[in-house]
């Protein structure tokens, strides 16, 4: 069943909920790549003035993931592949980096969530929902993100994952999430044998190999 985030906006801060209700629907696709967007139709929509809706456009675009052309019309950005691969690199990277930090002081608890979530994972594609799936591997190398104890890498991360993830949604398989099932079992066996080294190469593989599945199809 399609969930719909498309509801009035009921919290105080609305110029951050608004932000967050219409990025949220941009990355599960419910507004789709190129939708015009209407800011007096969304206010009507969000039970809300037009000044939230424009702030929230205004930052979405800043984002890459609304473009508006200046006396014409604003709308959600088409899905770019070059542009996503180059932010698979950056993520990649970013992932790296956070496991480098990490794997010092991950704990016996890390790694046993590590195994849950991967579980998680391999249900959800099994049922192929793609949000699920989605979410969970977020959670997966979440890990890595909390252990690491470095803001600035979360900072990055969320000023770029929803165009990685915005593709994650749109070329959804089960091929592609078993790939990652399977890699991520490799990447717990390296924490548990501690080969640390392994792991930072092995999370950095993990998503440049799923950058390569979704950028070229294979």
């Amino acid at each position: 069943m399609k969930t719909n985030h498309m509801k009035p906006i009921q919290r105080r801060s609305l110029r951050d909920e608004v932000y967050e209700t219409l990025k949220k629907a941009i990355i599960t696709l419910e507004l789709a790549p190129e939708q015009r967007l209407y800011d007096q139709e969304l206010a009507e929509q969000f039970a809300v003035s037009r000044t939230p809706v424009r702030e929230a456009l205004k930052r979405l675009e800043d984002e890459g993931l609304v473009e508006s052309f200046p006396g014409s019309y604003t709308r959600v950005t088409p899905l770019n592949t070059k542009e996503a691969e180059h932010a698979f690199t950056v993520v990649a990277a970013l992932h790296a980096l956070a496991a480098k930090l990490s794997c010092p002081k991950l704990q016996a608890s890390d790694v046993e969530k590590l195994q849950r979530k991967n579980e998680e994972l391999k249900q959800a594609i099994q049922e192929k929902d793609a949000m699920r799936a989605i979410e969970v591997d977020e959670q997966f190398h979440g890990v890595f993100l909390e252990a690491a104890g470095n803001p600035e890498i979360s900072r990055a991360l969320q000023a770029i994952i929803p165009k990685v993830q915005r593709l994650e949604v749109s070329q959804f398989s089960a091929e592609g999430g078993k790939q990652s099932v399977y890699q991520h079992e490799m990447i717990i066996s390296a924490c548990q044998n501690e080969e640390y080294e392994k792991v930072v190469q092995l999370v950095e593989n993990n998503w440049l190999s799923l950058g390569k599945f979704m950028t070229e199809g294979r």
